[in-house]
């Protein structure tokens, strides 16, 4: 297993670790990500945990210059996982690595599987960060979405987390959902504003290819692009208005409240994953575990091949993700910089974007560029023309 790079920099570096938790009460009609559905068997429980164990302390010994400054438990439903073996998690965590003095350690939830002596349990364990998924305030939308939990539910989850001592409380929400209208949508976000949440998250409905919506999709009244981009616009705006910074495509923040975690990926930090389907970007590599539990066990009880993928990302590519990911945030990216960094001139970009800024999808402002609102709902076509601009001025 030892697919880590061994470093010996004097240097402290920054950590990222995302712990992804494949179980889930029922799955969700649209949801892709790898989870199992059903009852929890106590035999899987206890080889998972032993296995993440395993896990992290022989990778925690790769890994001396790092300290963690940010946990993210995702999954699957983490809290569905239960208190107790998140808390063990942790505690593993904490034998492996160095913990930064005051890390975001944020763990994902359904409102159905919060209770309040699990809330205590995570607080003390040192967890200050709750993201439950509440998607819709419309128990009608909620059940056909294949959801476990009532808005109800939702509401009383998050005055629990409160009332235990969370202050930091992320709430996700869906747009564009079948038969959903713009006033649906208004009333959607007006109402989880009203509940005083520090962060928000808001991302349109993707029918993907192997889910159970997949089956049905053309029976399904989806809004139109331009309808979506409505919606994507109202919510901005109306987010913006109630102290919300637009600082990611889909994430809307309190001030001093973004996710320190999601912004390592944006920003191009490390981060290590552990458990089926986790991925990394550690040492100049980017790999990726097998999206298979029994599989995951297996290979780390026998020190055999857990991964799924594993790649050396060179500079010409670093480049292009530099694009791509930091143009998904308000950050954007600064001219100087990326010359600086990756040796490529700026002025094929600059024009591309000065183009773009014609038609009101990018900005330049401060010394650096950065995409509009609107531009951010077309995002994947500009970067790809720039990706493409990035190409034929290193080819020069």
């Amino acid at each position: 297993m030892a697919f880590f790079l061994n470093r010996h920099n004097a240097k402290e570096k920054k950590l990222g670790i995302y712990i992804h938790i494949p179980f889930c009460k029922s799955r969700c009609e649209y949801c892709d990500f790898y989870s199992n559905g059903g009852a929890l068997q106590p035999r899987m429980v206890d080889d998972y945990l032993q296995a993440l164990s395993d896990h992290m302390a022989e990778t925690g010994k790769l890994s001396p210059d790092h300290v963690v400054d940010t946990v993210y438990f995702g999954g699957g439903t983490p809290s569905y996982f239960g208190a107790e073996n998140l808390d063990k998690i942790m505690d593993e965590i904490h034998r492996s690595f160095r913990i930064a003095q005051d890390p975001e350690i944020t763990f994902e939830a359904n409102p159905d599987s919060l209770n309040e002596k699990g809330l205590k349990k995570l607080l003390k364990a040192g967890f200050n960060r709750i993201s439950i998924g509440v998607q819709s305030t419309d128990d009608a939308v909620l059940e056909q979405l294949g959801r476990p939990h009532s808005f109800r539910q939702a509401k009383e989850a998050m005055e629990l987390a409160r009332k235990v001592g969370f202050a930091n409380i992320s709430l996700d929400l869906m747009y564009a959902l079948p038969g959903q209208n713009l006033e649906d949508w208004l009333r959607t976000v007006e109402t989880a504003v009203s509940l005083r949440p520090e962060h928000i998250s808001c991302y349109a409905l993707k029918i993907e290819e192997g889910t159970p919506m997949w089956g049905y999709k053309d029976k399904l009244q989806i809004a139109s692009d331009e309808q979506q981009l409505r919606m994507y616009l109202m919510a901005s705006q109306y987010l913006r208005e109630h102290g919300y910074e637009h600082y990611e495509i889909s994430n809307y923040a309190k001030k001093g409240f973004a996710s320190k975690h999601n912004l390592k990926y944006w920003t191009g930090e490390e981060y290590l994953g552990f458990g089926p389907s986790a991925a990394s970007d550690f040492g100049g590599k980017r790999f990726t575990i097998m999206s298979d539990i029994k599989g995951y066990i297996e290979g780390i009880q026998k020190h055999g091949q857990v991964l799924s993928d594993c790649e050396s990302i060179p500079p010409r590519a670093r480049a292009g993700e530099y694009l791509m990911l930091r143009l998904r945030t308000s950050q954007g990216i600064d001219p100087k910089e990326y010359e600086k960094r990756f040796l490529l001139p700026f002025a094929p970009l600059q024009r591309f974007l000065e183009r773009c800024a014609g038609n009101g999808y990018a900005v330049f402002e401060e010394g650096r560029w950065r995409l509009t609102e609107r531009g951010w709902f077309i995002s994947n076509p500009i970067i790809v023309q720039l990706q493409e601009e990035q190409e034929r001025s290193a080819t020069l």
